[in-house]
């Protein structure tokens, strides 16, 4: 009696369960959740989920990791019952979704779900989630994370006032630091190539190249209707880009770093207005002032263009040092790639300062496809610099959940080709820098 009372008392409590409605559909989960605990965790169905928490056992636990994807959906009811019995027991309650739409991914979260994680799971992220449910003490409001989820829901995107807190992340220039900063316009062909996935992560991949003394970096959305950067970053849009905007002519460096946002401390960002503004709203000169501004006190400035040509489009370019256009490799990218170059050469623009970007590209095994990417350049007279592969949902998942993808999928093949492109573009500019 005394041996299997020791060995009772040998086993571990159970301080955390998985709840699916098969825990083997999410592989990597389980392997985390093993890496994290160890054997102190167990998993449970949907329908076991409430009942177990009146049990005794479930008295050590911590938190739960629901698991679902979409056709769980179907089942929404059920887990906000789950998650309204776990919080009123004060267990703490973690989501790992996949393919889930934004509006019941809210539903959810507004019901006590404490954090979200993506599926596949990103490195380390399911640890970070973890540990921050178990530091922190219950929410009594709607949690950051639900509040992230809104800005990706069919719901209008609410401003948000402009808080203590906002106040003191406002940027702070060097004031006479005349950096002379590179500037990278990036600019998709056609709708859907990736442009501002990659102008964003570009622009952070800019800013973390260095441990120390990293370069200082600007993203910018100029894509005054649709512009997403401030959804890729989980960003507040605020009404002070609109006052910028429409009063550059006296803007000043106090007012150009209160429109900024801070991202992380690591790079600041000009976000796209509230609402939708004509594209027009800026002539040419207030563009340029804009632009030579934030490169005085920059060492990089990433600008994210509308899909349109637009008055301005010829100061940026001409501005610009380097000017990416995204396309794939399909027909109407060609087509626009063609009329692209006939509309520069026709006013004599500098359209050999083109970067042409083929996001989507195919395998390095697929030779018909290759050969496909080759004819496109020679028939279009262009040069293809930088062939992107394909990164799949985790893109489209980090996206959503406003992440860089260093941070969301730090191995995602498309990730580790913008990071090799910043390195370039950073030892470019270190050697021209010497050499001057």
């Amino acid at each position: 009696m005394t041996d299997e009372t020791a060995l009772e008392m040998d086993i571990p409590p159970i301080i955390a369960c998985t709840i699916s409605r098969n825990v083997q559909e999410f592989e990597l989960l389980i392997e985390d959740m093993e890496n994290a605990l160890g054997e102190q965790w167990g998993d449970l169905g949907f329908e076991e989920a409430a009942p177990f928490f009146a049990q005794e056992d479930a008295g050590s636990l911590e938190f739960i990791a629901i698991a679902m994807d979409a056709e769980d959906e179907a089942d929404l009811p059920v887990l906000a019952e789950i998650i309204e019995a776990a919080k009123a027991r004060g267990i703490k309650v973690i989501l790992i979704t996949e393919d889930v739409s934004p509006a019941a991914l809210h539903h959810l979260m507004r019901k006590g779900a404490d954090e979200f994680v993506p599926y596949p799971l990103p490195e380390t992220e399911l640890q970070f989630a973890i540990d921050r449910v178990r530091a922190t003490p219950p929410a009594p409001a709607e949690t950051a994370a639900a509040v992230a989820l809104a800005d990706v829901s069919d719901a209008p995107v609410a401003e948000e006032p402009a808080s203590d807190e906002t106040n003191e992340k406002k940027v702070k220039l060097e004031k006479g630091a005349a950096r002379n900063g590179v500037l990278i316009a990036v600019q998709g062909l056609v709708g859907g190539t990736g442009a501002t996935t990659f102008a964003t992560n570009l622009a952070w991949e800019l800013a973390t190249i260095a441990k120390t003394d990293a370069p200082k970096v600007c993203l910018i959305d100029l894509d005054l209707q649709f512009g997403s950067v401030a959804t890729y970053l989980d960003l507040p849009r605020r009404e002070s880009v609109y006052e910028l905007l429409s009063d550059i002519e006296n803007m000043d460096e106090d007012s150009f770093s209160q429109a900024l946002m801070d991202y992380e401390e690591k790079m600041q960002v000009l976000t796209a207005p509230a609402d939708m503004l004509p594209l027009d709203l800026l002539p040419p000169q207030d563009v340029e002032k804009l632009l030579a501004t934030a490169c005085a006190h920059f060492d990089y400035v990433i600008v994210d263009m509308p899909k349109t040509l637009v008055q301005w489009s010829e100061t940026v370019l001409n501005m610009a040092h380097v000017y990416f256009s995204m396309l794939e490799i399909d027909m109407r990218s060609a087509q626009n790639a063609l009329r692209l170059k006939r509309a520069l050469q026709s006013e004599d623009l500098p359209f050999e300062k083109l970067r042409f970007l083929l996001n989507r590209a195919p395998k390095f095994t697929d030779l018909t496809g290759k050969s496909r990417v080759k004819r496109m350049a020679e028939s279009l007279g262009i040069s293809i610099d930088v062939q992107f592969p394909d990164g799949g949902k985790p893109v489209v998942q980090a996206c959503d959940h406003g992440l860089p993808l260093a941070t969301a999928a730090a191995k995602n093949p498309l990730r580790r080709e913008i990071a090799k492109l910043a390195k370039s573009l950073h030892e470019i500019g270190a050697d021209a820098a010497e050499a001057a």
